[in-house]
């Protein structure tokens, strides 16, 4: 069974993400403090770990591309390796650009979200670092298969979806967001085509979010302004004849 996934971000009311561009918060109020509201109300969240695209784990990615000290095998299997009891960091890379060096994101457990098509010196270096790593397909953006064996394999049974715009948007098109937790910043951004929570690429005429309905399941205002909104996501039942 695939985990429950919260889509967790922090926006300025404008819904965009690239915190240096929003407005300063209103005098008297402390900046850092709004946004340590995050990780507080993530841990509220009680999940097992969190999922980001690749370009947001290359802060954590802070190894090099090497021949490990031993040859891959060409087998393409769900590689667990020691966890020691960590929350997961979940990195969706179906390319393998990602040289960790070692296993640590934050302090927690890296798991890798990988296409088949990753060469056995890749697979290789993650194993020699302390990753573990799973597939998505050939092409690695099955994203339903790699929630299910993230659930069966690593028995993780929620997770916080916190990528960028275009993982949020996979996720979202693939109808694999259960809930959404939502902190708005006291602040503006105010310029299109900045970055925002969700940004499905495909065409003009797709709706990634066709099919989906939300429900308000809490709102609570924070100290300094910063408010938090809930919603579960549901299906929507469809007519009948």
């Amino acid at each position: 069974m695939r985990p429950k996934v919260i889509c967790h971000m922090v926006s300025s009311i404008d819904g965009r993400l690239l915190v240096d561009r929003w407005s300063s918060p209103a005098a008297g109020v402390d900046s850092g403090a709004l946004l340590g509201h995050y990780d507080q109300v993530a841990a509220r969240l009680n999940a097992d770990g969190w999922i980001v695209g690749r370009k947001t784990m290359e802060a954590y990615a802070k190894g090099k591309a090497r021949t490990p000290g031993f040859a891959g095998n060409g087998v393409r299997d769900t590689h667990i390796a020691e966890r020691k009891g960590h929350a997961v960091a979940v990195a969706i890379d179906p390319h393998g650009r990602l040289h960790y060096g070692q296993d640590n994101a934050g302090g927690d457990h890296i798991v890798a979200v990988l296409g088949e098509q990753v060469s056995d010196d890749y697979l290789a270096e993650l194993r020699e670092d302390g990753v573990s790593y799973l597939f998505a397909g050939a092409d690695g953006r099955d994203l339903h298969r790699a929630m299910d064996t993230l659930g069966k394999a690593f028995d993780i049974r929620t997770i916080l979806l916190e990528g960028g715009g275009v993982t949020n948007g996979a996720f979202l098109k693939a109808g694999l967001i259960d809930e959404i937790s939502l902190l708005v910043y006291p602040g503006i951004d105010g310029v299109a085509g900045v970055p925002s929570i969700f940004e499905y690429v495909g065409h003009v005429d797709e709706r990634p979010a066709a099919g989906r309905s939300l429900r308000h399941i809490g709102t609570e205002t924070l100290e300094g302004g910063m408010v938090w909104l809930r919603y579960t996501v549901e299906v929507v039942a469809e007519s009948g004849a």
